[in-house]
């Protein structure tokens, strides 16, 4: 993490991530797509998410959630960033010839050589199924179900622990706090995704935001009371009632899960 010295106004309160452990070198043009912005807005042009829009031009990083290269070894050539996700990426070179990238957990650097499959080595950067993970490893990129990709755990300085195995099934303790049961034969990767500090980050202005794609936020209580159930009033005031959002939804704290077809899988919920 570098802070950056307050020779402006803008770069008063500013922080920004140090790349001195990135590679120079131009990200990999076969697994890049074209990634086209929706602008918060649904198939019918309509907004359906707020604050989305604008930000600077980006390509999509083809990453392998899957990890179903089985058995064969890969040489990690680079260490990258990506615009769309929080961590880093690793671009691997496997032994036929073809290159993935897949997400950087903590201690993966260049030269080091990963593998997946059902008998690897326990080893940051390997991806196995949870049955051959010991109790108490530190995990990320975890499938919810078999062969569909890693779900669970994939922003910077993620990992979930495995708890214990019972049955069929892995107890899994997720970022969140909540303990959940996840197939033994879903895949996972050993370790815990790095770049820890970008949580620290100090955007330091507005127009930061704007690069990133994100829009203004009005206060509701700064608003009419015709376009805000918190608005109006004279002058400056509370508003006399619980936060909520434009529609009267409950904004702090109230539950809106409505998922009973996975209630059964989650032990603990989150805290």
């Amino acid at each position: 993490m570098r802070k950056l010295k307050p020779v402006t106004p803008g770069t008063r309160m500013m922080s920004i991530a140090s790349f001195d452990d990135l590679s120079d070198k131009e990200p990999e043009k076969s697994l890049l797509i074209p990634l086209r912005r929706s602008g918060g807005r649904d198939g019918l042009g309509h907004i359906s998410v707020r604050h989305r829009g604008g930000g600077h031009k980006r390509f999509y990083r083809i990453i392998d959630f899957k990890r179903d290269k089985k058995n064969i070894p890969g040489k990690v050539i680079a260490l990258e960033y990506d615009p769309n996700r929080s961590s880093r990426i690793a671009l691997v070179q496997y032994a036929d010839g073809e290159k993935r990238y897949i997400l950087q957990p903590i201690g993966l650097r260049a030269g080091n050589i990963v593998m997946s499959g059902e008998n690897v080595e326990v080893r940051v950067g390997n991806a196995m199924p949870l049955r051959n993970i010991p109790a108490g490893s530190f995990v990320h990129n975890i499938e919810l179900k078999r062969g569909m990709g890693g779900q669970i755990s994939r922003s910077a300085g993620s990992f979930a622990q495995l708890m214990a195995k019972e049955g069929d099934y892995a107890q899994l303790k997720l970022p969140s706090g909540e303990i959940r049961l996840i197939h033994l034969d879903c895949m996972a990767t050993i370790g815990q995704i790095g770049n820890i500090e970008h949580e620290n980050v100090s955007l330091g202005k507005a127009g930061r935001s704007r690069w990133l794609g994100i829009r203004p936020t009005v206060r509701g209580v700064a608003m009419n009371k015709v376009d805000h159930p918190m608005g109006g009033g004279r002058g400056k005031s509370k508003g006399g009632r619980h936060p909520v959002s434009p529609w009267g939804q409950l904004a702090k704290g109230y539950k809106t899960r409505r998922n009973k077809a996975t209630e059964k899988w989650i032990i603990q919920h989150r805290s």
